[in-house]
């Protein structure tokens, strides 16, 4: 049994956390150096990295330009979150908070910056009329499902991600407790899926764009090494219908390879600044 740890009385930082993220993560908030980012020709400038959250965004943007909305071209630009990118001056002035994805809309009078992924879902929606239904009761339910992701996933990644995958060493109870955590959420997701086919009931809107970056690459055993195993995720059937659904879309296809830098060569794209940069990886 490992030693029991006593807290202090007063917490310091004198020390990295040791994990995956350790040199990047830090108890303060602000720049840690200078840096401009970089400005593409296009109205909305997308900064970011495809991690679930990033994909988020980037699927909502491929299907806007899927369903015609000429003024959703974007320019998508990498940032590596492992080297410190998002503590980047330029970042930080759009996403005090320093996490991806951030957009800068430079389209309205003011340029309008906007952070936190389902922010960024619901600015596009409103903003195009889009993807989010008009029938109050759908309205409602979208939005119900959308923050349901928004609350749930640090338990998924923060959570069971970080102790089962990340941590420099494994221990029972905190895998125990996420992984818990994480079977009743997608548990939760099931549920739902066996009377609906999307969401929000038969209409495909952001709520689904949110939750399947996550909970569907969970489904699909395509996040933190073998937990598809682990977590039995080929037992939630509506989640795997419902998942196969949303991954067979075009421009979910194309949402998930822009800013991607890990995985098969033929799924990946640094930046995107014109459909035919993904033209070009065949899809």
């Amino acid at each position: 049994m490992s030693e029991t740890y006593t807290p202090p009385k007063v917490w310091t930082w004198d020390k990295e956390n040791g994990g995956k993220f350790a040199s990047t993560n830090r108890p303060i908030a602000g720049a840690t150096h200078e840096k401009v980012l970089p400005v593409g020709e296009h109205p909305l400038q997308l900064y970011s990295l495809a991690t679930p959250n990033g994909v988020k965004v980037t699927v909502m943007l491929e299907e806007l330009l899927a369903a015609g909305h000429k003024g959703a071209e974007y320019d998508a630009y990498l940032i590596r979150i492992g080297n410190g990118d998002q503590f980047g001056s330029g970042f930080v002035e759009i996403n005090p908070n320093s996490k991806i994805p951030a957009l800068l809309d430079r389209s309205t009078p003011t340029p309008t910056r906007v952070f936190e992924s389902g922010a960024i879902l619901l600015y596009l929606a409103n903003k195009f009329g889009a993807f989010l239904p008009k029938d109050p009761h759908k309205h409602t339910e979208a939005l119900n499902w959308l923050f349901w992701q928004m609350g749930s996933a640090p338990y998924l990644g923060g959570g069971f991600g970080h102790f089962y995958a990340y941590a420099p060493e494994k221990f029972e109870y905190p895998i125990n407790r996420f992984a818990m955590e994480t079977k009743r959420q997608m548990d939760v997701l099931d549920r739902h899926l066996a009377d609906n086919q999307f969401m929000a009931g038969d209409e495909y809107s952001i709520a689904d764009m949110a939750i399947w970056p996550w909970y569907g690459t969970l489904a699909l055993g395509k996040i933190y090494d073998d937990s598809g195993t682990f977590l039995d995720v080929q037992s939630y059937k509506h989640v795997q219908r419902w998942t196969a659904e949303i991954a067979a879309r075009p421009a979910v296809k194309r949402g998930r390879v822009v800013n991607r830098v890990s995985g098969p060569e033929s799924e990946q794209l640094e930046e995107r600044h014109s459909a035919a940069d993904i033209d070009a990886l065949g899809l």
